[in-house]
């Protein structure tokens, strides 16, 4: 049974996965909220940029035409592919790199150009604030990566995490109304966050700032990883300076598209003969709290009926060991290691919808009753793996790795865990 429960599994994560199609969901607001007229002479600028940046773009492009347009995608290796009418740039993610280092001061570039009788669409999805590094002040690149990789393995939430990235670049935190002025910025956003808050969307780049310099170094310093920071990063938050626009700057017109909620809601739909129930649309915190909270809603199922409990998030996960693995993939693990014989088949699934989770070629796990089993059988010890933070290792011995290449979109994380009857 678990075989034909692991399949179902999977089936209900590409539903997830198709319900936030970029192209499809901006073709719908497209139809609620068209972008603006044009100036006299004027052109779109189209800035497209995240996971989903180029699936977004080609439906942008296609909506605009015969228009003039002049249009940058930029994205992830996994998603690049090439798009008529439009200049397509790699950077990397998760990590900031030289590529996108270069796409930003191309965005820069372009939205300098743009004049009143321009309009500027902008086109946002996650990811993109690892894609567009564009230090503030004097930082470099490589403050940037530094900060960064502390913020992840020190366990920040997204939105903590972007407001102190805000106030070390140019771009994040609205910087793109900064440069595209006086041409009135549209932008349509794609959510990976929790909440859909649109000043957390790839670090908001057309939204104003999440909070003051004061904040971000207030943040960092009650959790004791001031000294851990840069020299130049320390001095640029101890100056109180911020790095952001100005205040007076117009606000641009934001618009939602898709969100993890609508893919929660797809999973339901796609189960409805498991009695599929959306317990959690908030699966936020620590990796650890999350296990055990699906553990107990595994424990607390009625019997008798198949069950189908729906989940969706992000978690977080402190790094102290040296391990490899992702959010997802951990979370999967400690939910192998840790749930008790319940006396029926069960199965759980936790992957990320963009198809990566963390700095691994996979998108989560998908574990059930056998995994721990099988993680011996291969000669390796489950609970020492989730000690080193090495849920990859673990996983794969255990052939339960979630594998699905990029899937084009990113609105988070979803969990899944079908239960027998």
């Amino acid at each position: 049974m678990s075989a034909a429960l692991r399949s179902r599994a999977e089936m209900l994560f590409r539903a997830a996965c198709a319900a936030a199609d970029p192209a499809q969901a901006l073709r719908a607001a497209l139809r609620q909220h068209p972008v603006p007229d044009l100036g006299a002479n004027g052109r779109y600028i189209v800035v497209a940029v995240g996971k989903a940046a180029t699936a977004m773009a080609g439906a942008m492009l296609d909506a605009l035409e015969p228009a003039p347009v002049q249009a940058l995608v930029v994205t992830n290796r996994e998603n690049r592919r090439p798009l008529p009418g439009a200049m397509v740039m790699v950077a990397g993610h998760p990590v900031p790199d030289q590529d996108g280092a270069a796409a930003a001061r191309a965005v820069i570039a372009l939205l300098g150009a743009a004049g009143a009788q321009d309009r500027v669409i902008a086109l946002i999805s996650g990811g993109g604030s690892a894609m567009l590094p564009a230090p503030a002040g004097d930082l470099t690149l490589a403050d940037e990566i530094a900060v960064g990789r502390l913020l992840l393995e020190r366990g920040f939430d997204i939105r903590a995490a972007n407001l102190v990235r805000q106030q070390l670049s140019r771009l994040k935190g609205g910087g793109m109304l900064h440069f595209a002025a006086p041409a009135p910025v549209t932008a349509y956003i794609l959510s990976d966050v929790i909440g859909d808050d649109l000043a957390v969307v790839a670090s908001g780049p057309t939204v104003a700032q999440i909070g003051s310099v004061e904040e971000a170094r207030s943040l960092i310093e009650a959790r004791g990883l001031w000294l851990l920071l840069p020299e130049e990063v320390r001095a640029h938050l101890g100056r109180g300076k911020a790095s952001g626009p100005a205040a007076a700057l117009p606000e641009a017109r934001n618009h939602l598209i898709g969100s993890n909620r609508k893919s929660l809601e797809a999973i339901s739909a796609a189960a409805a003969d498991l009695n599929p129930a959306i317990l959690c649309d908030a699966l936020v915190g620590a990796v650890a709290e999350a296990a055990a909270r699906i553990v107990a809603a595994a424990q607390d199922a009625p019997r008798g009926r198949p069950a189908c409990l729906i989940f969706g998030g992000e978690t977080v996960v402190n790094v102290v060991g040296t391990g490899l693995g992702g959010r997802n993939q951990e979370l999967a693990l400690r939910v192998a290691l840790a749930m008790p014989a319940l006396g029926r088949d069960w199965v759980f699934l936790s992957g990320g919808t963009d198809g990566r989770d963390g700095p691994t070629d996979a998108a989560g796990g998908i574990v059930d009753a056998g995994t721990a089993a099988r993680i011996r059988a291969a000669g390796r010890d489950g609970a020492a793996l989730l000690a080193n933070n090495d849920s990859h290792v673990a996983l794969k011995a255990a052939g339960d790795l979630l594998l699905t290449g990029a899937t084009g979109t990113n609105v988070a994380d979803v969990q899944i865990l079908l239960l027998g009857p």
